[in-house]
């Protein structure tokens, strides 16, 4: 894994320089809620699937706190708003984002309360901590891991019964079983490239299961490059977009979410987060998710998951005491498995287990730790990897594709 990951320079610096202003100015809410003498807490998530499952976990902690109001905020590009508002001075009370790039910068410009010594670290597995200090390049703690996720292919377990269709262990057998389904008459896979992001799923498997151990460690030591080791995870992405509807690029996450609910393909590349919304589509549907047989030695096809979900408070926060009991509340093994219970992840609470029959598949690579990061969370933000991605599956130019890549990484290497 990536030590010491970057991001642009004038982020950072427009964040430093904004880093001893408080989270919140006069006209951003925070303080007493409409003068009725309730702390008014700004919380700001960035999963849209996961709006419903807070609401019902704040109405049950302002019960217990009635002198706390918690806002919710799911804005629709929430990584993009969550960095205007930090380099604006407004960074909310809580944050609950992924542990990704944007983790990576809000750490680095010294927006975030230190939780290193928090007592809650003991609640939470300390695999994902350390995942946590790699991507942000620090030994210290600035977010607790939360909700954590799992990408692969999600299946239509009914069609693969009606198919008699088995869960491929390697690379071969499940391109065999995208022509069988092919030859069937259905669409193996059904993809939603209009919104950008939705290409990295499938990407982050086969690079994590075929780029070789720590590439981005070696990468940042400028041992390795893109071109050498991520030709096989390209050229797998395009033999595996040709399984998918004409219209791909036409289609976006929500369409694709109503599309397979609907059985309009025998499987999606997507990850556990998208199960809440196929089944708001088709609450019957039964489904079940495996990991991507990236290789033909299925000892070497692992199961991407990573924080999905962590809880940071402000460093500026004019109410720490609220902001801390909110998280405790959320860390609660009760209120986790809510949680994971409500949008289908898992939890990096101890003991807080994910018993939904769907992700079942999943269990062994858990157990065996057969388990790699998402290598997109170790990608800077500004190489802009889903447009990278995007113009690989239009043109089909691998070798371009992976050049873009390599220049890129120089160009956000260059502005350290």
């Amino acid at each position: 894994m990536v030590k010491g990951l970057k991001v642009g320079a004038a982020v950072l610096i427009a964040l430093s320089l904004l880093s001893g202003c408080g989270s919140n100015d006069s006209s951003g809410g925070s303080g007493d809620s409409a003068g009725s003498g309730k702390v008014e807490l700004q919380f700001l998530q960035y999963k849209p699937e996961a709006r419903d499952t807070f609401d019902k976990l704040i109405a049950k902690f302002e019960q217990a706190n009635p002198n706390i109001h918690v806002i919710q905020d799911n804005p629709p590009d929430a990584s993009t708003a969550l960095m205007t508002k930090a380099a604006s001075g407004q960074l909310p009370d809580v944050i609950a984002n992924g542990g990704d790039n944007v983790h990576a910068s809000l750490v680095q410009s010294g927006v975030l309360a230190d939780l290193s010594s928090d007592p809650n670290l003991q609640k939470v597995s300390d695999v994902y901590v350390k995942i946590l200090h790699d991507i942000s390049g620090s030994d210290k703690t600035y977010g607790i891991p939360y909700g954590v996720n799992a990408n692969g292919v999600i299946y239509n377990k009914a069609l693969f019964k009606e198919m008699n269709l088995t869960i491929p262990q390697t690379w071969d057998e499940f391109i065999a079983l995208c022509k069988k389904i092919q030859d069937a008459g259905k669409l193996p896979f059904y993809f939603s490239f209009k919104d950008a992001w939705t290409s990295q799923p499938a990407f982050n498997a086969l690079a994590a299961s075929t780029q070789g151990n720590d590439f981005y460690k070696r990468h940042s030591e400028g041992k390795t490059t893109y071109t050498s080791e991520y030709k096989e995870a390209a050229d797998k992405l395009l033999q595996l977009v040709t399984f998918g509807q004409k219209d791909s690029f036409g289609k976006g996450y929500n369409d694709a979410n109503v599309a397979f609910a609907k059985g309009e393909s025998v499987m999606y590349a997507q990850g556990v987060w998208a199960i809440a919304e196929i089944k708001k589509a088709n609450p019957s549907i039964e489904l079940g998710i495996f990991p991507y047989p990236a290789t033909n030695d299925p000892s070497k096809n692992k199961l991407i998951s990573g924080v999905d979900q962590l809880l940071s408070i402000s460093a500026n926060t004019e109410h720490p005491n609220e902001a801390k009991k909110f998280v405790e509340f959320l860390l609660d093994p009760a209120n986790a498995k809510e949680y994971v219970k409500g949008v289908n992840t898992f939890s990096a609470v101890k003991g807080v287990t994910q018993d939904d029959p769907s992700v079942s598949d999943l269990a062994p690579y858990f157990d065996k730790g057969q388990i790699a990061d998402f290598v997109d969370h170790y990608t800077p933000s500004n190489m802009k990897l889903d447009q990278l991605l995007q113009e690989l599956i239009m043109k089909k130019d691998v070798a371009g594709f992976l050049k873009n890549m390599d220049d890129e990484w120089s160009k956000a290497e260059s502005r350290k």
